[in-house]
């Protein structure tokens, strides 16, 4: 916490704000950018670790002129060469580069779906749109704005996928929708504004308060008329424009003269952080719209008071309900679209996952109701998102598990479907996860982001070189092609038009075709002259669940043969009464076929890539002695005992032994090591203070950073505290981010202290090899000391250059793959996989090899 002798109280700030501008407090103000410069430069950034940016490999390095039309990057007329082309935005206020680019840019890009109609071109095509693997950018917008005195404003881009303010780097609003603001300090003088991206428009906003609450991005519940309303809770944004660190913040609400309290963690300068607002809403007994009013108080002091409106319902309407997430504390929401007569314990439940741009409730609105079964639309975290994949994937299991909780669904007839990116979603959550569903159906779906990318870019099938294809092998869980005969248990029905533009029925086509190979039970049908979004028939498909109600998930002791894939335990390791705990080569497909004989006792199979195995042999009575016979090797024996159903089989050389329970310490389900593992549990990000000044400013930039791009694409926040801050057991329970290295973070060896990892001014020892240089910069991830789930992930740089080149990253891209460490060099940006020098991954026991 920051100390309160530096702390200034906020009515404090309010009145030296009032005074020093006055018309602030009267009306906000705005100010529009109508001229820019654009220069057309190329750069890369898609699902993978690596990236290239050329803008900032000159920017970083000083050599980039003030610039002016018809010059290049250098100051210099050269025709060869990309050149500053001036640009003035349209009535719309966006800046287009050519006439007519980008369409209709007041409303986000989304692709056809619930509440949306598909415009289509008049060409018919049913092969698959050509991705880019990689290519040009769409380059940087230059903008200024010249102040007359040091003031705090609102930054607000639309369209962009990141800006340089006066240097430092924030995160962008690449699908236009609005409620991106950024605090930001403005210097006296001319403040320059580069701009990753062309059709965007950009403003600046002097709001009247230095904190105040943001409605436009509320994550709101719905008061469901008939169930207890007492506890709900809302996610709602506070803007920080002042300069001072926010403590001792409450917020509280009123629904009716019914009022609900909390206190909220502490907001750092210039930035913003979406908290949680209790809610009482138990005097409602009537369907209509009921305003809550929010106020955000510092020591009895109100800073801020909003409104805002929440819908009261009949509970047999699609409605929503928000929670708490254990990824990152913030709170989410799901949405319910009951069954016909209420929901009812034992009832079947389908689990629907939306496309790119959808709300949860659009997806949940978009079906009739059942009369034998809930339907439940988990959000992705955002209607973009990250795929269904990384924390979309864990947003569909909490809510799984929250599903499972509240409605007490039959276990054997729980079944998932989607629509286009979450058709994607279904393949992918199906093969990741086949023993959750009795059946799936993929409408209008991509099966792996290998060929079809979406916003994002595609993940690379080959890389350039051996390390860059050691990133790419950290991908490979998105590839559910390669371990699709997961979906063999699972009944399969797949829906697409034929006439789909947006996601060719090519795909829908190649997955009968992968299917058809090896799936005894399967059903396929194309919509004629359906486009991608041919109304809620594209869901709502009366055959699709007729399909569904002839097939159930088999009960556990039903289940005597296992064919199961995985790429990496931490994501998927278990399949009925087989777990993959270990791989031998991390995150290639492991693969366990198996068939148990409880009446012969025994266990027989093979095994790929696998190096410790757990087994459940709960099925076998007490005594009773299991043959195990894996990959035609020496036969194991084991005698069932009450206290102890399953057993761990290791893998050494040649030979299968019994193990005792392995350690905690080492890799396995619970925490496998890769760099992505550390985004979650809470976690808390700590930066460096102990550098020089520009490597202090580049760590909080930094953490800052990152906290605008997980708000974005993630709908979270977490906590940011300086190094000297920290104390660790005040954080028992959470992942840790580190940003900085052995020599600027003061917390480096109370976290670190025996990972084989280090990072100074001077170089990077990664086990026994040494890399020299204050230009190195990398991301790596290591076991937290004292626990056996928890990680630290370490964002760093030996100099300011390693560090810049470390800015603007890819982790939070879905299915982007990042391994256990990599290192590369600031030259990076400019060479792509040249500038690698070390990636890889520790050994099941986190060692170096």
């Amino acid at each position: 916490m920051v100390k309160k002798k530096h702390i200034l109280s906020i009515s404090y700030l309010f009145i030296i704000y009032s005074s020093l501008f006055p018309f602030l407090t009267y009306a906000q103000s705005t100010y529009h950018f109508k001229e820019a410069l654009y220069l057309p430069l190329p750069h890369t950034y898609g699902r993978e670790a690596m990236y290239t940016d050329e803008f900032l490999w000159n920017y970083y390095n000083n050599i980039v002129s003030k610039p002016k039309a018809g010059q290049d990057i250098q100051g210099e007329l050269d025709p060869e060469q990309s050149t500053w082309i001036p640009l003035i935005a349209d009535t719309s206020g966006f800046f287009r580069p050519s006439p007519g680019a980008g369409g209709n840019l007041r409303n986000p890009n989304n692709p056809a779906g619930p509440g949306r109609i598909e415009r289509v071109s008049a060409t018919r095509s049913n092969q698959p749109t050509s991705f880019q693997r990689r290519g040009y950018g769409t380059g940087y917008l230059y903008i200024t704005y010249n102040a007359s005195k040091i003031q705090d404003a609102v930054l607000n881009i639309k369209g962009n996928s990141a800006v340089l303010v006066d240097g430092e780097l924030h995160a962008g609003d690449p699908y236009r929708m609005g409620w991106m603001n950024i605090p930001i300090r403005l210097k006296k003088g001319i403040n320059e504004f580069y701009i990753r991206g062309t059709l965007v428009s950009a403003q600046l906003q002097f709001p009247t308060r230095p904190i105040y609450i943001q409605t436009e991005d509320a994550t709101l519940p719905d008061i469901v008329l008939g169930k207890d309303q007492r506890n709900l809770i809302a996610g709602i944004v506070v803007v920080n424009t002042s300069a001072e660190t926010l403590n001792d913040l409450h917020v509280n609400s009123t629904i009716k003269g019914v009022r609900a309290t909390a206190e909220i963690p502490s907001i750092p300068p210039h930035s913003t952080r979406k908290i949680a607002v209790p809610l009482n809403a138990s005097l409602i007994s009537e369907t209509s719209n009921v305003a809550a009013r929010i106020t955000l108080s510092q020591k009895n002091e109100t800073l801020d008071e909003q409104e805002v409106s929440l819908r009261a319902l009949k509970a047999d309407q699609p409605y929503r309900v928000t929670f708490i997430s254990e990824i990152d504390g913030s709170v989410q929401y799901y949405a319910v679209n009951p069954a016909i007569g209420g929901e009812k314990a034992n009832d079947a439940l389908f689990f629907s996952v939306h496309g790119a741009g959808v709300e949860a409730i659009g997806q949940a609105q978009a079906y009739k109701a059942k009369d034998w079964g809930t339907l439940v639309a988990p959000t992705n975290r955002r209607p973009r998102g990250f795929n269904w994949e990384d924390w979309g994937r864990l947003d569909a299991l909490e809510v799984l598990t929250l599903a499972k909780q509240t409605l007490q669904p039959d276990s054997q007839r729980i079944y998932l479907t989607g629509h286009s990116m979450g058709g994607h979603g279904t393949w992918f959550l199906g093969a990741t996860y086949p023993d959750k569903w009795a059946a799936i159906a993929p409408c209008a779906g991509y099966p792996t982001l290998k060929g079809y990318g979406s916003a994002d870019g595609i993940v690379p099938e080959q890389g350039r070189n051996e390390m860059e294809n050691t990133l790419l092998r950290a991908s490979n869980q998105s590839d559910v092609i390669a371990y699709a005969t997961n979906y063999k248990p699972l009944g399969v029905y797949v829906l697409h038009g034929d006439a789909d533009r947006t996601v060719p029925v090519y795909y829908a086509r190649q997955m009968r075709e992968v299917l058809g190979q090896f799936h005894p039970n399967f059903s396929y049908y194309e919509y004629p002259g359906g486009s991608h979004w041919y109304g809620d028939e594209s869901v709502d498909w009366e055959p699709l669940f007729d399909y569904f109600k002839w097939h159930k998930r088999k009960a556990d002791t039903a289940v005597h043969t296992i064919d199961f894939k995985t790429a990496n335990p931490n994501i998927s390791a278990t399949y009925y009464w087989a777990s993959i705990w270990q791989q031998q080569t991390p995150l290639d497909y492991a693969h366990l076929v198996l068939h148990r004989d409880v009446e012969k006792s025994q266990i027989t199979g093979k095994t790929d890539n696998i190096e410790l195995l757990q087994l459940d042999l709960s099925i076998f009575p007490k005594g009773q002695t299991v043959q195990i016979l894996l990959d035609s090797l020496n036969e194991l024996s084991y005698t069932c005992q009450d206290n102890n159903t399953s057993i761990f089989l290791q893998k050494n050389a040649n030979t299968w032994q019994l193990l005792e329970k392995p350690s905690r310490s080492d890799k396995g389900p619970h925490r496998n090591g890769i760099f992505k593992e550390a985004f979650n549990h809470r976690m808390v990000y700590v930066y460096g203070t102990n550098g020089n000044k520009e490597e202090n400013k580049w760590a909080l930039a930094k953490a800052r950073y990152d906290a605008e791009s997980w708000y974005y694409r993630g709908n979270g926040s977490f906590e940011i505290i300086p190094d000297h801050e920290f104390q660790a057991e005040n954080y028992l329970h959470h992942n840790i981010i580190l940003v900085g290295n052995a020599k600027t973070n003061k917390a480096w060896y109370a976290l670190l202290n025996d990972c084989p990892i280090v990072v100074d001014a001077t170089g990077v020892t990664v086990g026994t090899e040494y890399h020299k240089g204050n230009d190195l910069g990398g991301y790596f991830t290591w076991r937290k000391p004292g626990s056996d789930t928890h990680t630290v992930g370490i964002i760093t740089g030996t100099g300011i250059k390693g560090m810049q080149a470390a800015m603007a990253n890819q982790y939070f891209a879905g299915a982007s793959g990042f391994p256990d460490y990599m290192f590369f060099r600031f030259d990076m940006l400019k060479n792509g996989s040249d500038g690698l020098v070390d990636v890889g991954f520790y050994n099941n026991q986190w060692k170096v090899k």
